[in-house]
């Protein structure tokens, strides 16, 4: 790391976010943006810090046109309300099962699976889970290669389809990246995202699953990276519905170009 770096101002969610789709919100703005790499690494104590005037309009605007809040969103990739960093991991893997039939009828958008349902199946015979499996592993013993720290969510078998939209999964895959001074770097890949009906939640999703296997591996969150192959505008959401997005980024981010 860097002497620059190390000394840079941390980003929070809402920062980063902002500053990453707001050239769609200015006029004559483009209607997607390729590729888009938004880095967050301002958290306390593994919970990413936000601006909260922010994250109020967002919802807003998601609520005025039927969209899912950023909150909920966020439970696909992670469901935090279930995780409890007390008790054992395998607790947490029996709640969400044990929802998941509820949680695929309750939305059509549901019934090719959810991010987390994916993250614990799709791994080695007799290991499906493959959250709980690269944790065990890089804890059994030491000198684990770091690259085996990686969780696959885009399937060929079942997602390599002729289909003109999918709609799932756009996020494919998730690396942990330990460090030398005992943190924990998050990074993760999507193909396209839409950026103001998922984007925030995502990013705010992925915090949360790097707060729980930073948790489980004994370190600390250092940062959370998220590469966007194609970064939408578009999903039924007008600038005219994100006026107040716009003024909460605004007053966030002041006069930046």
């Amino acid at each position: 790391m860097s002497a620059d770096h190390e000394t840079a101002p941390r980003m929070n969610l809402s920062l980063a976010w902002g500053r990453a789709i707001r050239p769609m919100l200015q006029r004559g703005g483009p209607p997607e943006l390729a590729p888009v790499i938004v880095s967050v690494d301002d958290f306390d104590a593994g919970v990413p810090r936000e601006n909260e005037e922010m994250r109020l309009a967002i919802d807003k605007a998601l609520a005025k046109r039927g969209h899912p809040s950023c909150e909920t969103v966020a439970n696909t990739i992670f469901p935090g309300a279930l995780w409890n960093k007390d008790e054992p991991r395998q607790l947490l893997f029996v709640r969400y099962k044990r929802v998941l039939p509820k949680l695929k009828r309750s939305s059509p958008k549901n019934k090719r699976g959810l991010y987390f349902e994916r993250m614990i199946s799709g791994g080695p015979s007799g290991r499906e889970n493959q959250l709980d499996f690269i944790i065990d592993n890089f804890t059994r013993r030491p000198g684990v290669r770091r690259g085996a720290l990686q969780i696959a969510i885009f399937d060929p078998k079942r997602d390599q389809t002729t289909a003109a939209l999918a709609g799932f999964p756009c996020l494919q895959h998730v690396t942990f990246a330990p460090t030398h001074s005992g943190g924990l770097q998050v990074n993760a890949f999507y193909a396209t995202q839409y950026a103001f009906t998922r984007a925030y939640g995502n990013y705010l999703g992925l915090c949360r699953l790097g707060q729980f296997v930073a948790h489980e591996l004994g370190l600390r969150l250092e940062r959370m990276t998220c590469f966007t192959g194609i970064m939408l505008h578009s999903d039924h959401m007008r600038k005219s519905d994100l006026v107040g997005v716009a003024a909460a980024i605004d007053d966030t981010i002041g006069n930046e170009s």
